[in-house]
């Protein structure tokens, strides 16, 4: 048989995986057999012992060694123990059912009287302990912790560490060897005992149960800074310098149990504090070994209950790792600074330009920690500057940063936006140089901005205009651009000038229409751009009024009748058939009213659910309905309304419910009863899309109904009694009441009373009694111009009580008059007898 190095060597020599598999198998069989002959030569035995283990780190089978090594175990030699418990250890685990025949063997050998001996079974079952040998074989390692040989007893200390973690209930008994172990004067044992006491610590924090064990250990704190100070004063002592700094292995040690003794407390906190700041101040930081204790005091100082002039020390520290040129050490001061931010916002943006330096970094690890971490930077005051920065970086940044900077950034603008304008322009940019990573979420918050803000609608229309001549590559911008362009081409039509703008150039009608048809003919018109397109160049048929270019669109229109997808086909087909009939097609394309805003629908609540959505979705939530509880006193006797529809969301419904993309159900509407007949309006419409039935006259609308885009259903019956509920400031409100079966339906009806005075931001809130549910549609209108009215409707269910029972509600009313000041009523009002 083989030597070990010769074995090696073959092993070595073969030339393809084919010849090493070979020499593998050969001596594996070699091995087996030897094993069979039960050879009594403890030297074969350990031989193969060891071939077995150079197997083992081939990755090779090796299980059928285990028993072999337990026989060696037995051996008095201390060469075959030495062998033995390295195989044990590598060979064998906690689940091994062998395992139960080392108890004997380490039980032994704890009690051996040679110490190279003990400390070979104290490592081993430091290793391999499982709960049934650390319950059998914890008294002797107790014992062995009040050995004056500091050799065993540090490997004692490591030993006693795996037990308790093992074993929690054994804890008590190491606690007073663990305090007998922080004041031992040898620094090897002192190292064990430090690691000792702060796994216990840390265990009992994980239980929940700390205070039992942290208790006994904080009387020791004046003794670890005294240790601690005069390692930090002391001169250079050979036996325990590295680079010039005496044990820093000890120092870190020590200052990793003084932040779990000050966590929390703040008279242990107060004993700590100078001397890490003393720590802090003279550690040399030129050296490696010096940074590992300054990193390790910053921990400690954030961690414990520090002053805030410490702690500013503590980020001042991480902003020098900042400059150093070991990746590694910047990794690490990034990854603190990020969760330092949160604590002490002000200290870490003195070191913003340097984290924004990181973003130039070589290393993508480096750039990927900056970038979160300038993110968290971000504040009302820094809003512009930083913003600046991310977009010059995103110009550069590789492709997998776009899509969470364009969140990101989008989430920035959102919460910190100095002004609309900026919003607007920020966003334009982020299209333009990443519109291809821009999610559906962002895009569609930066539309809802354009359209809530009328001063700007043809400014952005203007810009989007611009950026969509220069570049159609980029799927968002595009989106973006034949929405705004279809919804405000009228507007873009007219032309202007802006302050700090160039005079905006004239554009033609044709040129929007030739825009469009570029885009469609382009290789950049995905299956969504496309369906955008269609839709906002029908758009573009009630904004134009050369009807050469309506004709064009018309074409258009028709080539894309036959479109491979089946959502672009239909839109076509219908589109192309509505233009038949120029009346209805203006009420159904009007201009879209601007969608309410409400917190819940935020972007922010839904982007940032990485960092804290759950959480914040539900205090959003909680906002809102607290709002709503308000209005009637309180949530003991009032329940939320139902969540009203978006403004406009029902409108056009039955015709086009997927105007914008996608194909979502019409918004059932809640006041029309299953067997109630649809009106012979909607019929006239629905019949314009079945060329298999005659279209019938639009009969004219009933007194007191909505137009027939209006998606509220038929009126109340003109019998119901109408009762005034508001009027002040030219502005009534009445509500008719109708009682179908166990509910009460409530149409409100909104008229400006004035000749000269117009209405904006009309809205109408409501609360019912905690026993009833209300169902709110949309206001019609928010704007009522002299003369006008509007209509919303809402549903009561669950009004009980004595015959004849009276609805009760609760009103919020907002409005303001000729664009003043915004006027807030709100109404008790009882239904009268």
């Amino acid at each position: 048989m083989s030597s070990l190095k010769q074995f090696i060597r073959n092993v070595r020599a073969a030339k393809t995986i084919a010849d090493e598999r070979a020499v593998v198998q050969k001596e594996s069989a070699a091995i087996r057999a030897s094993f069979r002959e039960e050879s009594h030569d403890s030297n074969v035995r350990r031989n193969n012992v060891a071939k077995l283990l150079y197997l083992f780190t081939l990755g090779e089978r090796t299980h059928f060694g285990q028993i072999e090594c337990l026989k060696l175990l037995a051996s008095p030699r201390f060469a075959d123990k030495r062998l033995g418990y390295l195989g044990t250890m590598l060979l064998l685990d906690e689940n091994q059912e062998v395992l139960t025949l080392v108890t004997n063997s380490l039980k032994n050998d704890l009690n051996h009287s040679n110490q190279y001996v003990v400390g070979l079974a104290l490592v081993t079952l430091g290793n391999i302990a499982s709960i049934e040998m650390s319950r059998d074989l914890f008294p002797e390692v107790e014992t062995i912790l009040s050995s004056s040989n500091p050799y065993i007893r540090r490997k004692a200390a490591i030993c006693a560490m795996r037990i308790c973690r093992k074993v929690p209930d054994l804890q008590e008994h190491f606690l007073e060897k663990a305090k007998m172990l922080l004041s031992d004067r040898n620094h090897g044992v002192l190292l064990c005992g430090l690691t000792l006491a702060t796994s216990m610590c840390e265990l009992e924090e994980e239980l929940e149960e700390a205070e039992g064990v942290i208790d006994v250990f904080r009387p020791l704190v004046p003794g670890l800074v005294k240790i601690l100070k005069s390692l930090a004063n002391s001169g250079y002592a050979p036996e325990h310098d590295v680079s010039g700094i005496t044990d820093p292995f000890l120092q870190v040690k020590i200052l990793q149990l003084l932040r779990v003794l000050g966590r929390g407390d703040q008279e242990t906190s107060d004993q700590i504090n100078d001397i890490l700041a003393q720590v802090a101040t003279n550690t040399d930081a030129s050296k490696n070994v010096g940074n590992s204790i300054l990193y390790e005091s910053v921990l400690t100082i954030l961690d414990i209950e520090a002053d805030s002039g410490l702690r500013v020390l503590g980020v001042n520290i991480l902003g020098k790792f900042l400059s150093n040129r070991d990746n590694n050490i910047r990794y690490v001061a990034l990854n603190t600074l990020i969760k330092v931010v949160a604590v002490e916002p002000n200290a870490v943006q003195r070191h913003r330009n340097t984290i924004l330096d990181c973003l130039r970094d070589p290393d993508i690890s480096i750039r990927r920690r900056a970038l979160d971490l300038s993110f968290t930077l971000i504040n009302e005051g820094n809003v512009r500057v930083l913003i600046r920065e991310l977009l010059s970086f995103l110009e550069v940044a590789d492709n997998e940063f776009k899509p969470i900077m364009t969140s990101q950034i989008g989430i920035a603008a959102d919460r910190f936006a100095p002004n609309k304008r900026w919003h607007i322009d920020t966003m334009l940019r982020v299209l333009k140089l990443a519109g291809n990573y821009v999610k559906e979420q962002i895009l569609s918050s930066f539309v809802r901005l354009i359209a809530t803000t009328t001063e700007l609608q043809t400014y952005s229309a203007q810009k989007l205009y611009a950026a969509l001549k220069d570049d159609i590559t980029q799927e968002g911008l595009n989106l973006a651009g034949a929405w705004v362009i279809g919804e405000y081409a009228d507007a873009l039509l007219q032309g202007g000038q802006y302050e700090e703008e160039e005079l905006v150039k004239d554009i033609k009608e044709s040129d929007l229409v030739d825009l469009f048809s570029t885009i469609l003919s382009s290789s950049y018109s995905t299956k969504i751009v496309t369906e955008y397109i269609v839709t906002a160049a029908m758009k573009l048929t009630t904004r134009l009024s050369d009807q050469t270019q309506v004709e064009r669109i018309r074409q258009l229109l028709r080539t894309r009748q036959t479109d491979l997808d089946v959502e672009i086909q239909q839109r076509a087909v219908e589109y192309t058939h509505l233009m038949s009939y120029d009346q209805v097609r203006r009420g159904v394309l009007e201009r879209m009213p601007p969608p309410e805003i409400r917190e819940e629908q935020r972007v922010l609540g839904e982007a940032t659910k990485k960092r804290h959505s759950t959480v914040q979705k539900k205090k959003s939530n909680q906002v809102t309905e607290d709002m709503l509880l308000d209005l009637m006193g309180g949530a003991d006797e009032a329940g939320p309304s139902t969540k009203p529809t978006t403004n406009g969301g029902q409108k056009n419904a039955d015709l086009l419910a997927d105007i914008l993309g996608g194909s979502p159900s019409p918004v059932a509407d809640p006041s029309t009863s299953p067997s109630q007949p649809a009106t012979s309006n909607v019929n006239s419409i629905m019949d314009l899309f079945n060329s298999n039935q005659p279209s019938t006259t639009p009969s004219p609308a009933p007194s007191g109904s909505l137009d027939i885009l209006g998606g509220i259903g038929s009126p109340a019956p003109p019998t119901a009694a109408e009762h005034l509920v508001y009027h002040k400031n030219d502005l009534r409100i009445s509500f008719t009441c109708q009682r179908p079966g166990n509910a009460v339906q409530v149409l409100a009806k909104f008229k400006n009373d004035g000749a000269t005075a117009r209405f904006t931001g009309v809205a109408l809130q409501a609360a019912v009694p905690k026993s009833q549910k209300l169902q709110l549609q949309a206001l019609s209108s928010a704007e009522l111009a002299p003369n006008a009215e509007a209509s919303q409707q809402m549903r009561v269910v669950g009004v009980s009580g004595p015959p004849p029972a009276k609805l009760r509600l609760r009103l919020k009313l907002n409005y303001s008059v000729d664009g003043g000041a915004p006027i807030t009523e709100q109404v008790d009002w009882s239904e009268p007898a």
